[in-house]
């Protein structure tokens, strides 16, 4: 929360500009190009991810089988009809532009914080937790992991949960929607989308799988040495019912539909003289082809981190240029009254930054997530003393 109000928020009522515009300010038109081209594809896989959780509440009335941790390609006809059908749906609401895409997240909003609430409650009641003592009692230390899954501790998920929306926030890519705030202090809102949206909802989804994993079904998977799918719409069916699908199906759409939309106004910087509306669809459509696939949305964690950690560092470079440019003397690209065509410290500095921290990360087998603010900070810090010392003609 404070990283979107203190910095995405900040920079975006200061100028008023998209992501894409303050770096092809900065950047120049060609680098950009790049860019928005890599953050356009990983949003769509995003997406893509979101629209998989959905449609796995869409299945529930059709007994459709339901994707496994390791599943790679679509399971069935089934599947792939409920992925097409959501995800026209959700990209036709992106197309229709940003006022669209805030009205129907205003009307889901609290209809999900409720269903998140009531599936929590019902978790607890199922589990027998008469006492903040017997919730500590399931809470647990947590137990060896199932094969293949990384053991989780408190800073696996602190530092997951602060930069899962890395390139939201420290990444600017925000920018886009804040730009129509009317103070810095609109970024306070965004409290109500982590402390609610996502804390109160990550408790409760734990809640569900605990009172899943406690199952006969669960209980075969387990003595098979296999781990039990993790499908959100089947555990909030189980739990409140048909309210659970709806739910489980607006949690999806409330993010794939600002991804899809965000994802939009990538792909339109690569192609100015198209129809926004027809650019927007064309990103929903690759949202749609990658939400077949369930390995994104069962891989979520994994994606999520790697993509944070990608694209935040270029956010660095707008963070730096806007708190330090004029204290070290570096250009003023923002207002300049010349357009650039490339700058070689944007570049080097990300791209340096992001095989230096991620080789680390390889070398070492640390969570990528851990590095994602040491890379930013990094990037930035090179950005600066390229832009003074090497590149500043």
């Amino acid at each position: 929360v404070l990283s979107w109000r203190l910095l995405t928020a900040e920079i975006a009522v200061r100028y008023r500009f998209t992501l894409y515009h303050h770096l092809e300010k900065i950047t120049g038109n060609q680098m950009v190009k790049g860019y928005n081209l890599a953050n356009g594809v990983l949003f769509c896989f995003l997406a893509g991810a979101m629209i998989t959780v959905s449609a796995t509440a869409v299945g529930v009335p059709f007994n459709m089988e339901m994707p496994q941790l390791t599943d790679t390609l679509p399971n069935g006809i089934t599947w792939v009809i409920v992925v097409l059908i959501l995800g026209l749906l959700f990209s036709f609401i992106a197309a229709k532009g940003f006022g669209t895409v805030s009205k129907a997240a205003n009307f889901m909003a609290p209809l999900i914080i409720l269903a998140f609430v009531a599936c929590g409650f019902v978790a607890l009641i199922q589990l027998e937790v008469g006492s903040f003592s017997d919730f500590w009692n399931i809470w647990g230390e947590g137990s060896t992991p199932f094969p293949g899954q990384l053991k989780y501790t408190f800073w696996h998920v602190c530092f997951w949960s602060w930069f899962a929306n890395a390139a939201m926030h420290i990444g600017m890519s925000d920018l886009s929607v804040f730009r129509y705030a009317e103070k810095a202090s609109s970024g306070w809102t965004t409290a109500v989308g982590m402390y609610i949206g996502h804390y109160i909802a990550w408790i409760a989804a734990a809640l569900l799988y605990a009172v899943y994993i406690q199952s006969p079904e669960a209980q075969a998977y387990l003595s098979n040495g296999t781990a039990p799918p993790v499908a959100p719409g089947p555990l909030a069916y189980n739990a409140i019912g048909v309210f659970g699908i709806i739910a489980v199906i607006l949690a999806g759409w409330t993010t794939a539909n600002p991804t899809i939309y965000r994802a939009g106004l990538a792909f339109q910087t690569l192609f100015p003289k198209r129809s926004t509306f027809w650019v927007t669809m064309f990103a929903g459509g690759v949202a749609t082809v990658a939400g077949l696939f369930p390995a994104f949305a069962m891989k979520l964690l994994d994606f999520v981190a790697l993509y944070g950690f990608i694209l935040a560092p270029i956010g660095a470079v707008i963070v730096f240029q806007h708190f330090f440019a004029n204290r070290m003397n570096i250009p003023d690209y923002l207002n300049a009254p010349y357009k650039r065509t490339f700058n070689w410290s944007v570049l080097l500095a990300w791209g340096l930054s992001v095989l230096l921290f991620y080789g680390f990360s390889v070398q070492n087998d640390i969570f990528l997530s851990f590095l994602t603010l040491p890379t930013w900070i990094c990037c930035g810090l090179i950005y600066l003393v390229f832009s003074k010392y090497l590149f500043k003609s």
